[in-house]
């Protein structure tokens, strides 16, 4: 069961007891992101991620990782588009330790100059290896071009350009402006006493409320980009229109994906891999946003497969948008959610994840039996419904990293 506790400042915290377990899991959920960026200021999010491991006032870097060690705990963060997290699991009877090294990290970070540089130096080897990366190229690159102007076309880490020039200063002030009370989740799940909350709650009233930062709305714009690189295998993302991670066909939209691309027995897995041998992988994943999303089907295979294949997508997904899914495959679809679900909760990290993306993201949290309940009242007509709303390739995108062909013959395939 759920308790909240909403500060003065603005800051809220969710807890859960779990029986039987000795782990808690705590994390310190920021509302910013890379689309809070301004241009000037693409990767800032995520360089301060990186800088909150690299020394507070009263720790060196090398005194983070061995008291976390010392307690046997996990401490890690994670940058997204629309949220940083800071988060750490540890036996219960060390969690006044973790949060203490947390909230240290978050508050009392120095910024040191050397620090910058060197770990500038990091990130930029990281966005090498994304680039060396051809499925997450080709994602960033369709991002790039659905989304136009706006920051959520931007990629999370930056670019050299602007993160060369960013100084301990500059992140830190940006650090201040947007790590806000407001916009702040702690969410607790495990093993802990009322002690604990008291301890976790006395430190987090120490905030100044401040006014969080907003962004602009974004829109979809249907586009073809491709990048030629010397690699084995094309990786194509077709893309089309989706849902926000706020709208209530996220849970239909879910049940669809599953049975166009989401599994072995997929439509697109059997047609593609099983019956014609087109592909070693193909599914299907929703990418979701506060303002807008994406639905989209990614692939990888022979540059001499690529025509079929797109031909081959095209017939299954027309065919499924024009007659929807059947009992059975709706049915399956629905217990591997619902499976995904349960298992999925097992752990009081994956709790913690949860609660505190639900409450910072959507200002509540539905429990598994919510969940549960909202796939169960999912019906044929409602995936029908979305089919047809979103599986239109008139408003199709298609990004392809290898081995290209032109735009142009890209584009009549998809007409």
């Amino acid at each position: 069961m759920y308790e909240q506790i909403h500060l003065l400042n603005g800051v809220r915290i969710v807890t859960e007891h779990v029986e039987g377990v000795r782990s808690v899991s705590v994390g310190v959920w920021i509302g910013t992101g890379s689309r809070h960026e301004k241009a000037s200021e693409a990767g800032s999010a995520h360089f301060i991620e990186h800088m909150l491991f690299k020394g507070t006032e009263s720790r060196s870097a090398m005194d983070i990782a061995r008291q976390t060690d010392a307690i046997g705990g996990q401490i890690n963060a994670f940058t997204t588009k629309e949220c940083t997290c800071y988060y750490a699991r540890v036996l219960d009877h060390h969690f006044k330790e973790a949060v203490d090294i947390l909230y240290d990290m978050l508050y009392h970070s120095r910024f040191d100059e050397r620090d910058v540089e060197t770990e500038c130096g990091v990130i930029l080897e990281e966005i090498g290896m994304y680039r060396d990366t051809p499925d997450d190229l080709c994602a960033e690159q369709l991002s790039k071009q659905v989304y136009g102007t706006s920051a959520l076309a931007r990629p999370i880490l930056g670019k050299a350009t602007t993160l060369k020039k960013m100084t301990g200063e500059t992140l830190k002030a940006y650090q201040k402006k947007h790590y806000v009370p407001q916009d702040t989740v702690v969410s607790i799940s495990g093993s802990f006493s009322k002690d604990d909350i008291e301890y976790i709650t006395a430190r987090f009233k120490e905030l100044e409320a401040k006014e969080g930062v907003s962004f602009k709305p974004t829109t979809y714009q249907k586009s073809i980009v491709t990048k030629r690189k010397n690699i084995e295998q094309n990786h194509l993302i077709l893309a089309f229109p989706g849902e926000s991670f706020l709208s209530q066909r996220r849970f239909a939209l879910q049940l669809l994906s599953f049975v166009l691309g989401g599994g072995m027995s997929s439509r697109l897995f059997q047609e593609l891999r099983e019956k014609r041998g087109l592909c070693y992988s193909v599914y299907s994943y929703g990418a979701s946003h506060a303002d807008v999303g994406l639905f989209n089907i990614y692939t990888a295979l022979n540059k001499d497969m690529e025509d079929k294949a797109l031909s081959t997508i095209r017939q299954v997904v027309s065919e499924f948008a024009e007659k929807g899914p059947t009992t059975e495959e709706i049915e399956r679809a629905r217990e591997q959610s619902k499976a995904n679900v349960l298992m999925g909760l097992e752990s009081t990290q994956a709790r913690m994840s949860h609660m505190g993306r639900s409450l910072l993201f959507t200002d509540e949290i539905l429990s598994a039996d919510d969940i549960i309940e909202a796939y169960d009242a999912v019906t044929k007509d409602d995936i029908l419904k979305l089919s047809n709303d979103i599986l239109r390739f008139e408003e199709a995108s298609l990004s392809v990293v290898g081995k290209v062909s032109d735009k142009e013959s890209y584009l009549e395939l998809l007409r």
